[in-house]
């Protein structure tokens, strides 16, 4: 999940495509332009009341797990949206109700059932995207019935941090300060514990439920494949099939973000090739991280690149003058980088975010239920014992210094639920895994640990694509791969 911008990744939406990059263009300015295509993040207006108790209360009357207010989608025509109510505690302890907004293509009766596409993040919203996403999948939309829905906490219902929000923006690798973190946790209060991938697994079999559907297809984008696999751990027997883009295993993210961090200079390398460009950008970027102890920030640059332009051309030409004396080019693409990743909760709500991670993570220090004091110890402890093969061209200070480590460390003490064993295998539903070689957001080295885990799975790589290959790849072999996956037998 990193933080996980790579969880977020996901298609456009009326407003949005204005915003997202064409292919070619380079430099900080058009980071100004993209704003939340650094993240993949869908952009979505609205507001929302300012803590999860008032969420809460506004839940339409009503038994939970009910579909009310049934209407038209506004713009998106062939699509009626709804209001799920779900309990805010699932386990019955805590009194109150939450409503999440859920789009739903009126062919009811369609012949392979339901299909339903779940955003990233954590912290998109789904259901702004129901009209772009439903062109990218028009060849599939005649056999399925396409879903979407705004997790809790997203959307027209995002907890509100405003300052983590401004700190962070569309990034999970910025790092915050301790203050913005523990204004954030306070801001939501004990309600927190309700918001993990737990909770929301909940919810989505209560939209089972409501839609009247034994067995659902599920078509999760990064933070969303977690979210698809965590389901089917779940309730195994009302998964029809998986299609798995840009995939977070099930055994959840790594906080330090080692994967990507070694597979920088296979990516850049390939790139470089792939361009004909005459530098050796893996030598570059250990010689910039070593001369400027600057890797947090290279690092979120180059994951937020992939989505400017998988070619990577920007930053291999900045990272070769830095390397050469010349840091000005990387410095203004970084700051392009935070200065274009600006997002409000509602687009993506970085106070679910944290909420989240924190409460599904693993760290040095144990899980959100640990004490504080002890915790950075812990990770002091846990970087010391790093080694280059852990963090290649990085170094020990980029892996515990990241937005996503830092955030939990500062997140107060919260009683968390049992995450499903690491051994544990998805059930032997057919799955699809896509993936693209240029992806630092949710590496391949992710997509093959969760093979791993996944008895009856095929592989799709595709080759020059990053994040979110069914939205953003300009080969279209892995878009065709699902279409070809989703009509099989």
């Amino acid at each position: 999940m990193r933080g996980i911008r790579r969880l977020r990744g996901t298609p456009g939406a009326p407003g949005a495509a204005a915003r997202r990059p064409q292919r070619g263009r380079r430099g900080p300015a058009a980071l100004g332009a993209v704003a939340l295509a650094a993240a993949g993040a869908l952009l979505v207006p609205g507001t929302t009341p300012s803590a999860a108790q008032g969420r809460a209360a506004a839940a339409p009357a009503g038994r939970s797990g009910g579909l009310s207010g049934a209407a038209a989608c506004p713009g998106a025509e062939g699509f009626t949206c709804a209001t799920l109510t779900v309990p805010l505690d699932h386990s019955g302890g805590t009194p109150g109700r939450l409503g999440l907004k859920v789009a739903m293509a009126d062919n009811v009766r369609a012949p392979k059932g339901v299909l339903l596409f779940l955003t990233g993040g954590p912290g998109q919203p789904g259901v702004p995207f129901v009209q772009g996403l439903s062109r990218k999948l028009a060849p599939v939309l005649k056999d399925y019935r396409l879903v979407m829905i705004d997790q809790r906490g997203t959307g027209a219902g995002a907890l509100q941090c405003p300052r983590l929000q401004q700190e962070m923006g569309s990034s999970d690798l910025t790092p915050p300060t301790a203050r913005a973190v523990t204004d954030c946790a306070a801001a939501i209060g004990g309600d927190r514990r309700f918001y993990g991938t737990t909770d929301t697994v909940g919810d989505l079999e209560l939209l089972r439920r409501a839609l009247g559907v034994r067995r659902m297809t599920l078509d999760g984008v990064s933070y969303g494949t977690y979210t698809a696999e965590r389901y089917a751990l779940a309730h195994p027997g009302h998964v029809a099939r998986l299609v798995l883009d840009s995939v977070v295993p099930q055994t959840g993210y790594d906080p330090m973000d080692r994967a990507a961090m070694r597979a920088a200079p296979r990516v850049l390398t390939a790139a470089c090739r792939a361009t004909g460009c005459t530098t050796d950008p893996a030598a570059d970027l250990a010689e910039v991280v070593e001369r400027y102890r600057d890797g947090a920030d290279v690092l979120d640059a180059l994951t937020t690149w992939e989505f400017v332009d998988p070619d990577y051309a920007a930053v291999i030409d900045a990272l070769h003058r830095a390397a050469n004396g010349d840091p000005g080019p990387l410095q203004g693409l970084i700051a392009g980088v935070r200065q274009g990743g600006a997002a409000t909760a509602e687009e993506l709500s970085q106070g679910l975010h944290a909420s989240t991670l924190c409460l599904d993570g693993r760290y040095p220090w144990g899980r959100a239920d640990a004490p504080m004091a002890g915790r950075r110890a812990a990770l002091e402890k846990a970087g010391a014992r790093l080694t280059p093969a852990d963090y290649g061209p990085f170094d020990s200070a980029t892996a515990t210094g990241l937005g996503s480590m830092l955030s939990c460390l500062y997140w107060p003490r919260t009683p968390v639920r049992p995450l499903p064993s690491p051994h544990r295998r998805l059930p032997g539903v057919p799955v699809l895994l896509l993936g693209g070689d240029r992806d630092l957001s949710t590496p391949l080295e992710w997509l093959y640990d969760q093979k791993r885990l996944t008895p009856r799975a095929e592989v799709v790589v595709v080759p020059g694509a990053a994040h979110s290959v069914q939205n953003r790849a300009a080969d279209d072999k892995g878009r065709q791969a699902a279409y070809d996956f989703l009509l099989g037998r």
